[in-house]
């Protein structure tokens, strides 16, 4: 498996310079916030490449690239749903939407963000404090 920087110059590569900041922006938003293991895998079908943050067996969320797009995955277990009805105003439409869209299985809702900016990483950070709270200081 090819080494981090390779993965990490493929990734700017494959999301060219609209999407790559909104990468970038939310690696440095968890990072500051979070001490968790980085696990770059190979994508599957679908993605060229993931990127998984976790700690103690426990997936924070899953960063997914291919040609010109991103895909953020948070998966909110049942308590979290809650959380995130209670702060339903703080969220932009476009993930309230997507919220109420996706089926809720046994372990979860599976909300899958496909960013095409910026603009949405507003919405992704109050995602990943509601999923867990910040472990660095």
């Amino acid at each position: 498996m090819p080494q981090q920087t390779t993965f990490l110059q493929e990734t700017k590569a494959l999301l060219g310079e609209t999407l790559f900041p909104v990468w970038e922006e939310l690696c440095r938003f968890i990072d500051e916030r979070y001490e968790m293991e980085h696990l770059w895998n190979y994508g599957g079908k679908q993605w060229q490449y993931e990127y998984k943050f976790r700690r103690g067996g426990k997936t924070l969320c899953a960063l997914y690239a291919r040609e010109d797009t991103i895909g953020v995955l948070v998966v909110l277990g049942k308590a979290e749903q809650e959380k995130f009805k209670l702060q339903l105003s703080g969220f932009s439409g476009e993930v309230r939407a997507l919220f109420e869209e996706t089926p809720a299985y046994h372990d979860g809702k599976w909300l899958m963000l496909l960013p095409r900016d910026t603009s949405v990483l507003q919405d992704l950070e109050r995602l990943l404090l509601l999923k867990r709270r910040p472990n660095r200081k």
